[in-house]
């Protein structure tokens, strides 16, 4: 239930992931202003900086280190590529949900049909895809079903961030879960608004709270806000609407596990892990890295060095100046040519050397320990360093450890995804009059990476296929994994009424030949 009374938030023991979260997601959005005062929340010139313990490593941060000359920090979005980069590994081809053979009651194919439109669009998709960023950001996050008649003719998919969840665990498993929302913050005065929504069994309660940055306050009527004004009318006597059904409308799905750093903490080891998680020294001298180089870059400019009597005085209290673009300079008098005194020359140029090579390196062998460390190979983000032509056996070596990491990960999203197919499906059943009902959760079929070039794919197959190894239907499955059982039968019965009609078409050309020759014999 949502409580009645003020208390603080994040209830403990979550406050201490929300403070770990907000440098992840520091980190993940780019936000160099929240990365400094993160990192510097001590006084500039603090003994910190020289202290051990958690004090003294958060100072040395390169982000936390003071910065009394306003010299260039550069932040490099590593973290953001890297979110992405997962969550690409995984629904960059979204997978696809299937209703047994002999689940749905009444007429299979209108069932499957009502569930491509519930989860086979391209807005699920792009919801997978969101909340695939976010569960490596943030080591999990939240899936949750909603109906609007007013929007949509279904029922529909949402994510939610970990960030802003407070869950409730039974044996390890998703039991109820608070989402919450600021609607409304007076920076003045620090009150805060929120919207806290629990989803349990059969039931979602709603509540609004004003209350401060760090305390949830007191419960408000949902009337009293334009934001949640829209349940105020739908909600029961207990605030809260019943979804007709015994299940939650809501599920974690996990980055990774287990989680190392609350493994050992009461309500949350049963949080995902972080890509990021361990990762904040390495991204910090990455960009510590990538600023020295630019650094580099600005001192490395050309500069010359002139003497003082090839200036050109511009009058009292203007100083002098120096036009840059002057091709010839004469002796000065009394003066020998390329030496105005001590022997020295007039203009001396100085160029500094630009160590790109050093930093190129630093910076790409600290990538690659934050890339192998999140599971990932450098090849998943395009970069291939291999000059010439790679085989497929070394495709597959340098692919091996992002298509490990792919595999693990989706065993956590099928987990979850496939009781909650079912759940919207009852949902859609209820507050849609769909005809789905089934028996059993769908199946959750991920699509099939392309291990080999498509050339090489079919070299292979027609070998088999020339001995007599591989059935027609066998070559057609391994030609295009990610097909369906009808799809695959369609294409092998075109296969064979096409071999019929070519083996026909050849059986007739002798006989065709022979009537030719027969026919100019009488001619003649």
């Amino acid at each position: 239930m949502l409580p009645d009374t003020d208390t603080a938030w994040p209830p403990p023991p979550f406050d201490r992931t929300q403070k770990i979260m907000t440098a992840w997601d520091a980190w993940y959005t780019g936000d160099t202003d929240r990365l400094a005062d993160i990192y510097q929340r001590y006084p500039t010139y603090r003994p910190a900086q020289f202290s051990g313990g958690l004090v003294g490593r958060i100072a040395r941060f390169f982000w936390g280190r003071p910065n009394p000359q306003a010299t260039k920090r550069l932040h490099i979005p590593l973290a953001a590529d890297l979110a992405r980069g997962s969550s690409a590994l995984l629904f960059s081809q979204p997978p696809r949900f299937v209703i047994g053979e002999d689940d749905a009651r009444g007429n299979h194919k209108p069932a499957q049909a009502r569930l491509e439109l519930l989860l086979g669009g391209a807005d699920t998709a792009a919801t997978l895809l969101e909340a695939g960023e976010l569960a490596s950001a943030l080591g999990g996050v939240y899936l949750r079903a909603w109906w609007d008649r007013s929007i949509s003719d279904h029922v529909n998919l949402a994510t939610m961030a970990a960030d802003c969840a407070i869950p409730r665990w039974r044996y390890g498993r998703l039991a109820g879960v608070t989402f919450w929302q600021t609607v409304a913050e007076d920076t003045t005065s620090g009150e805060v608004w929120r919207h806290l929504e629990y989803h349990a069994p059969g039931r979602i309660h709603h509540g609004l709270y004003r209350g401060s940055r760090d305390h949830l306050g007191q419960r408000r009527q949902l009337i009293e806000h334009p934001d949640t004004a829209w349940a105020a009318p739908l909600v029961d006597s207990t605030a809260a609407i019943a979804t007709g059904i015994n299940t939650l409308t809501a599920c974690y799905v996990p980055n990774v596990r287990p989680n190392r750093i609350w493994r050992h903490t009461p309500g949350l080891a049963q949080l995902g892990r972080s890509d990021l998680e361990g990762q904040e020294p390495m991204l910090d001298a990455l960009d510590e890295t990538w600023s020295a180089w630019m650094r580099d870059i600005d001192h490395g400019r050309s500069r010359l060095f002139i003497d003082k009597q090839l200036t050109h005085i511009r009058g009292p209290g203007a100083g002098a100046s120096f036009d840059s673009e002057q091709a010839i300079f004469t002796p000065l008098p009394g003066a020998s040519l390329g030496s105005l005194k001590d022997g020295a020359p007039p203009i001396v140029p100085q160029q500094f050397a630009i160590r790109w090579q050093e930093h190129s390196e630093t910076a790409t062998a600290i990538t690659e320990l934050i890339l192998r460390d999140a599971g990932l190979s450098a090849s998943a983000f395009g970069d291939d360093r291999t000059a010439g032509l790679i085989t497929a056996t070394g495709v597959n070596s340098r692919d091996k450890l992002s298509e490990t990491t792919r595999d693990q990960k989706i065993n956590y999203w099928k987990a979850e995804l496939a009781p909650l197919a079912r759940t919207l499906t009852e949902l859609d059943h209820i507050h849609f009059g769909s005809r789905i009902e089934l028996k059993a959760n769908p199946e959750v079929r991920w699509p099939v990476r392309a291990q080999l070039p498509p050339l090489e794919t079919a070299q292979r197959l027609a070998a088999l296929k020339a001995v007599d190894l591989i059935s027609t239907e066998q070559a057609v499955r391994e030609r295009n994994p990610n097909w369906s059982g009808d799809d695959v039968n369609d294409e092998v019965a075109r296969i064979l009424r096409e071999v019929e009609q070519r083996t026909r078409s050849q059986a007739l050309q002798p006989r065709l030949s022979g009537n030719a020759a027969v026919h100019d014999q009488f001619a003649h």
